[in-house]
């Protein structure tokens, strides 16, 4: 089976050696492995732009994502999350919000933030967070809170 032209080029092409040869023993080897090492390390699996932790991210990902984005304007079947720590609850313009979060009379805090995700009816009843019902876990919770704290907290 003939090998991608770009290991074919990264072997030495002027060789002569057979493909599988120049695979084994010649410079491609240790060059893709110096490759995909460059890119594990210069990749997010430490740190997202946003200063949060990749493990946070996917929590937000996994538990809010279908619903809401963290960027600014981008309003999905929920209200965007860019800077939600500091802000009124229910008054992202540009989004209709239930009649019960736009009388919701408190700013989003991390306290406020952690209560809602665990139990949004707890919070403010009436709200349109249907079918989602909370996330158990209190240490996911603190993680998307904290994913939250980063977005709201980045530069502009």
């Amino acid at each position: 089976m003939r090998q991608p032209r770009f290991i074919e080029l990264l072997a030495d092409p002027k060789s002569g050696r057979p493909q599988d040869a120049r695979l084994r023993h010649g410079r491609a080897w240790p060059i893709a492995m110096l490759s995909a090492m460059a890119y594990a390390l210069s990749s997010s699996s430490s740190m997202s732009q946003d200063g949060a932790s990749q493990e946070q991210q996917q929590v937000f990902n996994n538990a809010c994502r279908s619903c809401h984005t963290i960027r600014e304007g981008d309003n999905r079947l929920g209200p965007n999350l860019f800077k939600v720590v500091g802000r009124k609850a229910g008054s992202l313009p540009g989004y209709n919000y239930s009649t019960a979060m736009k009388g919701a009379d408190f700013d989003w805090d991390e306290e406020k933030l952690e209560r809602f995700i665990a139990n949004p009816d707890e919070v403010v009843p009436g709200n349109n967070m249907k079918p989602y019902g909370g996330l158990a876990s209190a240490d996911e919770r603190k993680k998307v809170v904290a994913f939250l704290r980063s977005v709201t907290t980045r530069p502009p």
